[in-house]
């Protein structure tokens, strides 16, 4: 890596690229194409984020030398990729899925709010405790696993507020709210944690190549910060958006569940 220029470069990584094709592929099989155009462009927003979050110049920073930008990757995966993802995802992509009837119970068990956030929330608290941290960045195949492992939690996590189905509702608005206020908080901690630490917490970044004039603790509080603060902000959003799609609502409806109209139609364009 001679000069700040030489991460700035583009490798592609086949598995990656195989599984966005599939991705696409499948969504256009099951009828996607017939979904409305803001979805469809959500869904294909979702695939090209990952394959940005995942290829070129920022997991290559991730991955050799900046815990900050490690950070960063982990934010698109788990607080970007899948809100643009369920959006774009109809009924009718969805439901055949959903049509083993030893599974349904299980799925909508996972997507109830207290599930939901506790299936997102550990992985995320255990991945960043210094050890498995370490353990994960030293075996490139663990990496994988645990990248895959925070793009399915967060696709649970989101799911009581995007659901597409009603067959596993969204939560009620007040729920919603709640929900994503409460969410926030562990990965506050966990940043919090990491921003305020005096010393390295990952010998693997303190033994990286520096870059940018950043120090190993400079690069760490970054870290730190980025999962702290815009973290946070990102469910702040969420729940402004909640909101306002709560108080467009008519009054004497407002203590009711989320109505059906919060989905998109469950019949298949012919």
């Amino acid at each position: 890596m001679a000069g700040w220029w030489a991460p700035l470069h583009w490798d592609f990584h086949p598995s990656v690229i195989l599984g966005l094709a599939g991705l696409g592929g499948l969504y256009v099989f099951l009828g996607g194409r017939g979904a409305p155009s803001r979805r469809i462009l959500a869904y294909f927003a979702s695939l090209v984020v990952l394959l940005v979050t995942l290829n070129g110049p920022l997991h290559d920073l991730a991955d050799e030398s900046l815990f900050s930008a490690h950070m960063i990757q982990h934010l698109v995966l788990t607080l970007v990729f899948p809100p643009l993802f369920l959006y774009g995802l109809p009924a009718w992509v969805v439901r055949p899925f959903l049509r083993a009837p030893r599974l349904l119970p299980l799925w909508r068990w996972m997507t109830r709010p207290v599930q939901a956030a506790l299936i997102f929330t550990v992985p995320i608290v255990f991945w960043h405790i210094p050890r498995f941290y370490e353990f994960a960045m030293r075996h490139h195949g663990w990496h994988i696993v645990q990248h895959l492992i925070f793009l399915a939690t967060a696709v649970v996590m989101w799911w009581p507020v995007l659901s597409p189905v009603p067959e596993l509702p969204r939560a009620a608005y007040p729920a919603q709210l709640l929900y994503l206020f409460l969410l926030g908080i562990p990965m506050s901690v966990v940043g919090a944690f990491i921003t305020l630490a005096d010393q390295p917490l990952y010998p693997f970044y303190a033994a990286a190549p520096r870059l940018y004039g950043l120090g190993v603790l400079d690069d760490q509080q970054i870290g730190g910060l980025i999962m702290w603060v815009p973290g946070g902000l990102i469910f702040w959003i969420a729940m402004t958006v909640v909101w306002f799609r709560w108080s467009v609502r008519k009054e004497e409806d407002a203590d009711r569940e989320v109505p059906r109209d919060a989905y998109e139609e469950g019949v298949r364009p012919a």
